[in-house]
């Protein structure tokens, strides 16, 4: 049996000569590692069948051994993928696999596709015991209010009016690992348990309203491509790298959640100011039997804001944890986060659309302005985890868990999810009984005739445990509708023939895209475009940066050009046969515009020791009394008088500061920094008259929009009513022009706030 460690040896020596620079290495050129395969890619998808490639001559593997330790003669090859064509793990030949076996192109998968199953099963199992994606979260204890808004749509006891139903609620990444960063550019989780006295219903939404995909079984294709390269585990909890954008260039469905991704909704500035989406269509059953078409959001009370990108960058090395402490240290402060829950409610048409919209397509939104928002109740998260394992890790969602007045649609992505949410918590908490861990258990009797099997902490009595039986007495019972029963609704399913297929009104990638990015504001395009161009300016292969060029000039000309003069290519045109229409925009979409309540803004107010204690210990108060959060920052820690030093100016950062209110100018650099990011951010900053002169020479433009001067009182005032807008947006200008165009007003509800 030979050794072969020495032709591994060789190719590493050789590595020079074989690998490249985005190409075939010219003589004289410095070799640049960090190509993501040992050949670069084609600009069009690869159609004629080929066998796998070779790995990079860089990589090796174990030596080959038998699983008793016998050397073998196998090349590397050997142990790796085989075969030019893609099979199931039988072998068999696969014709598809980007569409469920369906009832017809719009009816319900059917549980026949093996090929589903095994695919998302095999993924479901690849990690563990960390959550395959969602792996980084923080979560609160909370109470959802009804205000009896939606008694009318469902039957559901919870949503009853006055109805008080204990929540948990876990707010997460997706793509990172539990150790990444929490200001990362990524999808945000925003899963619900609700402890109804009906069962479990578990909201598992997001805070994009659209997915990458339309069908399930595409699932662990968009999370391997978005999931680090898994030759050297990088690059973690990011979107920035080659295989992620060679997917959704490709394969364009996703380009509408992309585009929301390179928003300023990418970073939110916090889990309290962060909208959710249902993402799918659900039904609703009303008492009389009468059926609804469902869009669910959840709405910030503080309103919906993003951090800059300069400050996600800051925060990545000085805060990491940032997210999961600004929503724990709020609701230990008792500034607790509020959020109305909202629905779209639309008629149950048998094509299931709405206004020209296929609501079984996961990457499309019904525009808030063609279907308004009805806000049906508000959660209030009032309590932080005891235990973080025990709580937030061990939580296990599904969207399959439902009460009665809430089913699903034949949504293809919902659908695969019902599947396999279960699967996925099977495996990650070690089997089928997660649902008796504490944090799992419902607040509603359960009498499941299910038994044994791991992690079995129920001691159960009776001999019978299967239905009918005589022996115990003939319990459980079925119910009946008139006992709180889950009955599915019986919708229709029209005749047609089982086929791997999806309906034609599928086929618009761009149009909603489109209307996305021309609803927002100046200042958020510039953002879109600056994400767009470093997410690309970090792949290493062209030919992919040209290819999601290409989509977004089918997107918006302006765009396309701003990201490849950025990138230094040329501008592509779009695809002729690209067919992209000219929506109204949807001012409901931009996160700037309007007012907010402020409760739980950070206001930083600078002092020294030579500042006055009793007027420190005033707008302290006054800054409370408004509902925000003062953080007295000093050269150092301790004390002013009796007054604490809650951040010094070693530790103090300007990024989880909402406005700084200086009463002491400082020649130390750190405060000028600090000053500096915080005018770059567009903060709301106030100067006392006695510290101008100190901070004007330290580089501040204290005539500029948003930095006030002037009598303690008078400043702080005019500080705390700049906080509402979350920015001072005139100070973030874009070419000369201003940076906000007003958004109307939003329409309030008796359960929302009055906004300023």
């Amino acid at each position: 049996m030979g050794d072969t460690r020495d032709s591994d040896e060789k190719r590493t020596k050789n590595r020079t000569d074989e690998n490249r620079t985005g190409g075939t290495q010219a003589s004289g050129e410095v070799f640049l590692p960090g190509a993501p395969a040992p050949e670069p890619p084609a600009l069009e998808e690869p159609t004629t069948p080929r066998h796998p490639l070779p790995p990079k001559p860089d990589q090796t593997g174990p030596d080959r051994r038998t699983p008793t330790g016998a050397a073998t003669d196998l090349p590397p090859q050997a142990v790796a993928q085989q075969g030019q064509y893609l099979t199931t793990a039988q072998g068999a030949r696969l014709p598809d696999t980007d569409h469920s076996l369906k009832a017809g192109p719009r009816g319900p998968v059917l549980l026949q596709d093996h090929h589903l199953r095994e695919k998302i099963t095999h993924f479901d199992h690849e990690r563990i015991p960390e959550r395959v994606v969602h792996a980084r979260g923080a979560a609160a204890h909370g109470v959802f209010e009804a205000n009896g808004a939606a008694e009318g749509i469902t039957k559901a006891a919870f949503l009853r009016a006055g109805v008080r139903t204990r929540v948990f609620t876990r707010f997460s990444t997706v793509l990172g690992s539990r150790g990444s960063a929490d200001t990362v550019r990524d999808t945000r989780g925003f899963a619900t348990k609700f402890y109804t006295q009906e069962g479990v219903y578990d909201l598992v939404a997001n805070n994009i309203p659209v997915f990458f995909i339309q069908d399930a079984i595409k699932f662990p294709d968009v999370i391997h491509a978005g999931k680090p390269h898994p030759d050297r585990e990088i690059p973690q909890a990011q979107s920035a790298h080659d295989t992620f954008w060679d997917f959704v260039s490709l394969h364009t469905e996703a380009q509408h959640h992309t585009i929301w991704n390179m928003s300023d909704r990418g970073i939110p500035r916090s889990y309290r100011m962060m909208q959710g989406f249902g993402v799918h269509t659900f039904r609703f059953e009303n008492e009389a039997g009468e059926t609804s078409l469902v869009k669910i959001h959840w709405r910030p009370r503080l309103g919906t804001h993003g951090l800059t990108w300069e400050e996600a960058q800051l925060l990545g090395g000085k805060d990491p944890d940032f997210h999961r402490r600004d929503l724990a240290d709020a609701i230990e402060a008792g500034a607790h986060p509020q959020w109305d829950l909202a629905l779209q409610v639309m008629p149950d048409t048998p094509d299931e659309t709405f206004e020209g919209i296929d609501l079984l397509d996961p990457t499309k939104i019904v525009p808030e302005e063609l279907c308004p928002l009805q806000v049906i109740g508000t959660m209030t998260l009032d309590a932080n985890p005891s235990n973080y394992f025990a709580e937030t890790e061990q939580v296990a969602f599904h969207p399959g868990h439902l009460v009665p007045g809430i089913d699903v649609t034949n949504d293809p992505l919902l659908q695969g999810r019902l599947f396999s949410y279960l699967d996925t918590q099977i495996s990650r908490l070690g089997g089928p009984n997660f649902a008796q861990l504490p944090i799992n258990r419902p607040h509603a009797d359960v009498n499941d005739m299910l038994r044994d099997g791991m992690h079995q902490t129920a001691v159960h009595s009776g001999v019978a445990p299967y239905h009918p039986n005589s022996l115990d007495g003939g319990c459980p019972f079925e119910a009946g509708a008139a006992e709180g029963a889950f009955i599915e609704v019986p919708a229709p399913v029209a005749e047609s023939v089982k086929e791997r297929a999806k309906p034609a009104s599928f086929d618009d990638h761009f149009s909603q895209v489109r209307l996305f990015y021309r609803s927002l504001t100046p200042i958020e395009q510039q953002h879109v475009a600056d994400a767009y161009a470093f997410e690309l300016g970090k792949c290493f292969e062209e030919n992919i940066k040209l290819r999601q060029l290409r989509a977004l000039a089918s997107i918006d000309a302006d765009l396309c050009a701003t990201v490849a003069a950025a990138l230094g290519v040329p501008v592509p045109d779009a695809d002729a046969d690209v067919e992209v229409l000219d929506l109204d925009p949807s001012p409901a979409l931009r996160m700037v515009g309007e007012e907010w309540p402020i409760a739980g803004r950070m206001v930083g107010i600078v002092a020294d020791a030579a500042t006055d204690v009793a007027a420190l210990e005033g707008v302290r108060e006054a800054i409370a009394d408004a509902g925000a959060l003062p953080i007295v920052i000093a050269p150092t820690g301790g004390r002013l008088g009796e007054i604490p030093v809650q951040r010094s100016f070693h530790t103090a950062t300007s990024v989880e500061l909402d406005g700084v209110l200086v009463l002491a100018a400082s020649a130390d650099p750190r405060s000028a920094q600090l000053l500096a990011e915080a005018f770059r951010h567009g903060k709301a900053i106030g100067v006392v008259d006695e510290a101008v002169a100190g901070v004007e020479a330290s580089g501040l433009d204290t005539q500029a929009p948003g930095v006030l001067t002037g009598a303690l009182q008078v400043v702080a005032a005019g500080l705390l009513g700049l906080l509402p807008r979350h920015r001072v947006w005139e100070r973030l200008e874009l070419g000369g022009e201003p940076a906000v165009t007003p958004a109307p007003a939003r329409p309030t509800s008796p359960s929302s706030p009055d906004r300023p």
